[in-house]
């Protein structure tokens, strides 16, 4: 489907509208609705929680609070709402970092541990979904693109 097919199938009137805007709406629209589904599919967590866990089980080490914010994208504060969520459920642990105590280290429990061998399944089977007939070539552009993108959004600001 080309662009102009997008734009027929949505009827929404894109006309003169750049590529470059379509996409990034197309992006916060997706993330709305990936969000609700995702929600809906997790119930015990919702899913920014359950993003937050996987951003911590990517780490090497215990990710200190902001070390987790720049992974997951997020303010310092957003993301410490999510953790002392995740911690009233007993999912994580929020504990000073022995060299630096201005520091808190971020681990994951192991109910947080049981609860995703729980649900791997399930999520596996959503991911394969969401991804049916998409080849892998696909995938690595679009990677790309965002990974490029995020690049120039860092340079926009300076960082």
């Amino acid at each position: 489907m080309d662009f102009k097919e997008i734009m027929q199938h949505k009827n929404i009137d894109f006309t003169g509208m750049e590529e470059s805007y379509f996409l990034l709406g197309l992006l916060s629209a997706f993330d709305n609705r990936f969000q609700a589904v995702a929600d809906r599919l997790i119930g015990e967590i919702s899913w920014k929680q359950f993003f937050a866990i996987i951003c911590i089980n990517l780490c090497k080490e215990s990710p200190s609070l902001k070390e987790l914010a720049d992974i997951m994208g997020g303010s310092h504060q957003n993301t410490k709402q999510i953790l002392l969520k995740l911690e009233k459920k007993g999912f994580v642990s929020i504990t000073p970092d022995p060299d630096d105590k201005r520091k808190q280290r971020i681990s994951l429990t192991e109910q947080c541990l049981q609860f995703c061998a729980e649900n791997d399944e399930q999520s596996t089977l959503a991911i394969n979904t969401m991804f049916h007939n998409i080849p892998n070539e696909q995938l690595r552009i679009t990677i790309q693109t965002i990974m490029q993108m995020e690049e120039n959004l860092k340079n926009l600001y300076g960082e």
